[in-house]
């Protein structure tokens, strides 16, 4: 079984997914891990995003491992615990443009498409349930008020030590849903057959208790 559970940056969708995971007993996929850790390597290599022979280059030779480390997600790339380095501002701001790379979607999915045939899976991310597994059987679309989503923004950084304030990230939030939204490959989109939870005023227990419920039913 395959629950798909899409949104907008911040809408609460990792969170949801991964407690989602282990009350249901599921496998739990980052999907936004993986294109953050694509990023990343991109990053560090100074890897031009209009270079493709490089990126190619680097997809071949990138290993992503998403491990449960008592009851905390590790994200492993090449053998590295890259857990926090994947959520800073740089990757953060980079990460859309990255995304919306044809051949990075291709890799991806591929990746993703192989984890999830071999087990029950949670995947969160903006094109499960539309174009990575449209067959999914639960869908799920998170939205939430993005001041909302700015200070959700703001509370990891704070964790990792970056400061931002609500205003610029609310900015960021927003350039980054339009470009999510209006790209050519994947684009941010409900699915037709998804259910729409907004997520601006429940706890992380009510949205994970709705979507339980759901699913239980």
């Amino acid at each position: 079984m395959i629950i798909a559970i899409d949104g907008p940056a911040a809408s609460g969708k990792s969170i949801s997914a991964k407690i989602v995971a282990e009350q249901l007993g599921f496998t739990y996929l980052d999907t936004g891990a993986m294109y953050r850790c694509v990023t990343l390597a991109m990053i560090n290599a100074g890897a031009d995003i209009s270079d493709s022979k490089h990126i190619n280059a680097l997809l071949d030779d990138l290993k992503i491992d998403l491990v449960n480390n008592d009851g905390q997600l590790q994200i492993m790339m090449n053998n590295t615990d890259v857990t926090d380095n994947i959520r800073t501002m740089e990757v953060t701001e980079n990460v859309s443009a990255v995304s919306a790379l044809k051949n990075v979607r291709d890799s991806m999915v591929k990746m993703q498409r192989e984890i999830a045939s071999k087990t029950n899976c949670v995947m969160e991310g903006r094109d499960i349930g539309t174009v990575v597994f449209p067959e999914a059987k639960y869908k799920f679309f998170l939205t939430s008020d993005v001041k909302e989503r700015a200070r959700r923004r703001q509370r990891d950084l704070l964790a990792l030590g970056e400061k931002k304030s609500i205003e610029d990230l609310v900015e960021d939030i927003q350039r980054r849903d339009a470009y999510d939204s209006t790209r050519e490959l994947s684009p941010l989109r409900k699915a037709e057959d998804a259910i729409e939870i907004d997520t601006t005023d429940l706890t992380i227990d009510g949205q994970v208790s709705k979507i339980i419920e759901i699913v239980n039913a």
